[in-house]
């Protein structure tokens, strides 16, 4: 009893010094406005501390159990069902369920989800797809005003860019085959917080105030998260303000009672159709029956070696997954040094230049179109491609275009070079019998369509398409088709050792940037022997195509680039990894991300 107050007390304390570091990390953060205007790139905002290393309660060690999420409310909530004798899945559900309350600008009941489970009685991989799909009425056309692409926040905001979710189905789709617990024991965490409140964090707070002039255009987002003046203006509530949300406890009440069919059938599929189609400005075209027929795909398992590991990720219709593969396929053959240096920067860019170039010109759904999938991870054709990269300079922009893998017969199209702003988040699981889960949510946008069903935010998940079909002539991969799944960048891993046993889960927030955050922590544990912690610590460098682009820290290398030929943007990055480091001897690592508020949860 004097153990258990005692315990009560400390996390108490911590969490109270974590608040107030958050806090003052806001203040800093909106002092010097590095953020005056909203950036495509920067949808969510960096609200963390930028310092190199990872507070304590970031980071843990543990023996048996590990839970590592964006969001301290999730990462608890996973933990304590861990400790309870649930398994991973188990834990997912209950981590995602709190994440679409306590952050609901990245991923909901309302968006879609990518997920790599690890079965370890049988020593299985499961790469499941829980993307959104365009309603079947959705025509190329759907961005297209007067033969014209829409304006981006003019297609994003209302209904006209929500696809059938796919996260409540995945999880009750994978709690019923690998779950341990009873399925309604798993949304106590979440319906507590929904019905007492939870505190609004700093970065909540913050992401409300940037995204007002869109939030209270819409009803719901407006009473839910603003104040109203005596003068009928309102206000954004601030960091500390107690929220409840008796709408998302009573979706959850719901889907607790009658698992999936409340969101595909029942009277919360009604009430997100009735949003989608009256969205004042912007209806949708989302039906019952998209609901009805919308479906969780088995995706086949993208694994790839790397230096005597076995990396596995998700296949398409994200991108991340090959595109990530390929990018450690080219840089292989290449000594990268015992820490970073501009010699290993210069190569993974000039890597990452040509499988962008593949993933803008082949990658979508492939349930729609012909794609090469494997083949672009055929051993030849990256040693062909690996050709082309120079280590004293950087490849003529002529260069950097789409290869053709062995035995690929397809069409000529057109790429998709668009980068579009995402709203996403990541958790990391590890359970005491050894299954895995890694899996990346997302309602696109940060809070996505701004529209509100059942407390929960809608995606644009359509905006993920790109908006001209056509270019040349010829067809874009990656354009709106009824039925079909928008190209992600979501990039969840499972990296397995030389036994074939696992040793890094690992993914994050962060749009198409994120198949670069995810390359940057596997090459600082891999290549240069860091610490998970500092992995996912230290400044991030990419390049998406053009360019390469780097955080903060790294200047001393900016000479060297330059003289190989590369440009240089410097920017702050709104990553959001989590990732647990399975060790020697089975012991767990986990880590999140400094730039956001996540938290690592272990015993």
């Amino acid at each position: 009893m004097i153990k258990s107050h005692l315990h009560t007390q400390i996390t108490v304390l911590i969490f109270a010094l974590s608040l107030m570091l958050s806090v003052i990390s806001c203040m800093v953060i909106g002092a010097t406005d590095l953020y005056a205007q909203a950036r495509p790139n920067n949808p969510e905002w960096q609200s963390q501390s930028t310092a190199r290393t990872i507070s304590w309660a970031q980071s843990h060690h543990a023996d048996q159990i590990m839970a590592v999420t964006a969001n301290p409310h999730a990462s608890d909530a996973a933990y304590q069902i861990l400790r309870a004798g649930g398994n991973a899945m188990d834990a997912a559900v209950a981590a995602q369920l709190v994440l679409g309350l306590t952050e609901p600008q990245s991923s909901g009941l309302g968006g879609g989800a990518f997920m790599l489970y690890y079965d370890a009685k049988t020593k299985k991989l499961y790469s499941m797809d829980g993307r959104e799909t365009a309603p079947k009425a959705a025509d190329e056309e759907l961005f297209i005003n007067q033969g014209t692409p829409m304006e981006f926040w003019t297609a994003v905001l209302g209904g006209r860019s929500v696809g059938a979710p796919g996260t409540p189905k995945l999880l009750h789709t994978m709690h019923k085959r690998f779950g341990a617990k009873n399925w309604a024991d798993l949304f106590t965490p979440a319906l507590t917080l929904a019905q007492n409140g939870f505190e609004i964090s700093p970065r909540l707070a913050t992401l409300i105030e940037k995204d007002a002039h869109r939030l209270q255009k819409f009803d719901a987002a407006r009473s839910y998260f603003f104040t109203e003046n005596p003068d009928g203006t309102v206000q954004p509530k601030p960091a500390g303000t107690l929220l409840t949300n008796p709408a998302y406890a009573h979706s959850l009440e719901l889907f607790q009672a009658q698992g999936d069919v409340a969101f595909y059938r029942g009277a919360l599929a009604h009430d997100i159709i009735s949003t989608v189609r009256r969205a004042p400005g912007n209806p949708g075209l989302l039906s019952l029956n998209d609901l009805k027929d919308y479906k969780i795909v088995e995706r086949q398992n993208i694994c790839a070696p790397y230096r005597g590991y076995r990396v596995c990720a998700m296949g398409e219709p994200s991108s991340g997954g090959l595109t990530l593969l390929q990018i450690l396929g080219l840089v292989e053959r290449f000594d990268l040094g015992t820490k970073i240096n501009a010699q290993a920067i210069h190569l993974v860019a000039e890597a990452s230049k040509l499988a962008f170039a593949d993933r803008n010109y082949y990658m979508g759904d492939p349930d729609f179109i012909h794609t090469p999938g494997a083949l672009l991870l055929d051993p030849l054709y990256l040693e062909q491609r690996s050709a082309l990269i120079h280590p004293a300079k950087r490849l003529a922009d002529d260069l950097v275009a789409p290869g053709t893998p062995p035995g690929w017969d397809g069409q000529t199209r057109q790429p998709d070079p668009s980068i579009k702003p995402p709203g996403t988040t990541h958790l990391s699981i590890i359970d005491a019998q050894g299954n895995i889960v890694s899996m990346t949510a997302s309602v696109e946008q940060a809070f996505g369509a701004r529209i509100m069903s059942g407390g929960f935010f809608l995606n644009n998940q359509l905006t993920d398409f790109a908006f001209l079909p056509i270019k040349d002539g010829q067809d874009v991969a990656n354009r709106v088709q009824g039925g079909k799944r928008p190209r992600s960048s979501m990039t969840p891993v499972i990296m397995f050792g030389p036994d074939d046993t696992p040793v890094l889960v690992i993914g994050s927030a962060g749009g198409s940037r994120i198949i670069g955050y995810v390359l940057k922590s596997i090459l600082h544990v891999v290549d240069w022997g860091a610490s998970v912690d500092d992995a996912l610590a230290a400044p991030h460098f990419l390049s998406r195509g053009t360019g390469i682009e780097m955080e903060p820290g790294l200047e001393s290398l900016h000479p060297a680039l330059r003289e190989l030929g590369h440009t240089i943007r410097e920017d702050r990055m709104n990553s959001g990894l989590t990732a647990i480091h399975i060790l020697p001897g089975g012991k767990l690592h986990g880590a999140a991300d400094p730039r956001r508020e996540g938290k690592a949860y272990g015993k």
